[in-house]
Formats: C-alpha cells, sequence, structure tokens
C-alpha cells in the first residue's frame, strides 16, 4: 500500500478576517472621511455671530454622533478612543504639553514666520477676537473635545487596527488635522497647526489618554486667544 508524502505549507497562514471586523471598518472610513468634511461651514456660511453659534451646535452635534457610533454602531467602549478616568498624571501631562506647544508657537508667529514672509493671520485672529467671551471659551472647548476625539482618539486607533501601523495612523491623523485648518486661516497657519498636531500626537501616544489631550489643547488655544 502506497502512501502519498502531503506537502506542508511554508510561512504564515492568512486567516480571513470576520465580517464582523470588515463592517467595523468599512465604517470606521466612512465615519472619518464624513466627519472631515466641513458639513458646518457648508450648512452655515458667513462671519456672523448667528451663523458661527450654529456652526458650533454642528460640531457638538458631530461629537455625540461620533461618540454614539463607537458606543452603539461599534458596540465598544470609549476606552478603545483613548477616553479613560483622568488623574493626576492628566493633568500634568496636558499642562506640560501646552507648555511646549505655547513656546513653540511663540517662536512660529514672531520669528519664523515674519522670516518665511508669511502672514501671521492677524485679520482672522482679529475677526474671533471681536466675538463674545462667552463664545471663545465655547469655541476653544468645542475645539478641544471634538478634535482631540476624531483626530487623536478615533482616527489614530482605527487607522492603527486597519493598517496594522500606529506609526501610519499618526501621520495619516496629523494630515487629515493640519488640513483641516486650511479653510479659515489659510496656508500659512498651516505650520503652526502641524507643529501643534505633532506635539498632541506624541501626546496621545505616549499616554493614550484623551483628558491629557482636550487640556493640553485647550490651554494652548486659551493662551493663545490672550496673548493676540
Amino acid at each position: 500500500m502506497s502512501t502519498k508524502k502531503i506537502p506542508l505549507e511554508v510561512g504564515p497562514v492568512r486567516l480571513p478576517r470576520a465580517p464582523g471586523a470588515r463592517r467595523r471598518g468599512i465604517g470606521a472610513i466612512a465615519a472619518i472621511v464624513l466627519l472631515q468634511l466641513p458639513w458646518p461651514r457648508w450648512l452655515f456660511p458667513g462671519e456672523s455671530l448667528s451663523g458661527q453659534v450654529l456652526r458650533e451646535v454642528a460640531f457638538w452635534l458631530m461629537t455625540g454622533l461620533l461618540l454614539a457610533y463607537v458606543l452603539f454602531g461599534e458596540r465598544r467602549s470609549l476606552r478603545s478612543i483613548g477616553l479613560v478616568t483622568p488623574d493626576w498624571k492628566s493633568l500634568a501631562w496636558g499642562v506640560g504639553g501646552a507648555v511646549l506647544t505655547v513656546g513653540a508657537s511663540v517662536v512660529l508667529y514672531l520669528v519664523i514666520l515674519p522670516v518665511l514672509g508669511m502672514s501671521t493671520e492677524e485679520k482672522q485672529m482679529a475677526q474671533l477676537k471681536a466675538l463674545p467671551m462667552w463664545f471663545l471659551i465655547g469655541l476653544v472647548t468645542r475645539a478641544a473635545v471634538f478634535e482631540e476625539l476624531f483626530y487623536r482618539g478615533f482616527a489614530i486607533e482605527r487607522i492603527t487596527e486597519l493598517s496594522g501601523r500606529r506609526w501610519l495612523a499618526a501621520l495619516a491623523s496629523l494630515a487629515l488635522f493640519t488640513f483641516a485648518h486650511l479653510d479659515f486661516w489659510g496656508w500659512s497657519h498651516l505650520i503652526v497647526a502641524a507643529y501643534g498636531g505633532l506635539v498632541l500626537t506624541a501626546l496621545y501616544l505616549l499616554r493614550r489618554d484623551l483628558a491629557s489631550n482636550m487640556l493640553a489643547h485647550w490651554l494652548t488655544d486659551a493662551v493663545g486667544f490672550a496673548l493676540a
């Protein structure tokens, strides 16, 4: 009786992705694309106070939709996007990140941008500072909450899962964050936004604690308005 040798497959065996994982991946890509689009400015154009208030309401709605998608669409905890209970380290890292960002931003505005002959956004800053203080506080708070949830927590974590490369997810998140500032601030501000985004991205990769990121982001923007 003869026996045939069965050749053994050499190398890693690739298992097919589960349908649930595939659906979550498609959903994550769709969420990133949809939330990156400037829906608030498209829906409520113009620079009147009422228009800007409506845009902020739209951003908060987008924030709620993102959280609802994670909880009920993906059926995952908010810990999966770095939203954990803050502690004293969150405070310390948040303040440290803000100090690092503000210090370098001052150099960028006072030295680098003038040397390069680029605008320092006096027009946009004057336009914002003419708005009521309550609105500016709300604007800074919304930016810190929405942008850190979306660009750092959701985008980095989900792109990492899709690509298997955390560095690629960090670069993609940084690019999305940077160019999101182009519409209002213009090209010269992209240098400042890119540096701030780099610090915030590094902070998230080190800590995976959105409380630290939100605090650093809030303090940076608040000090920026106060110094302008």
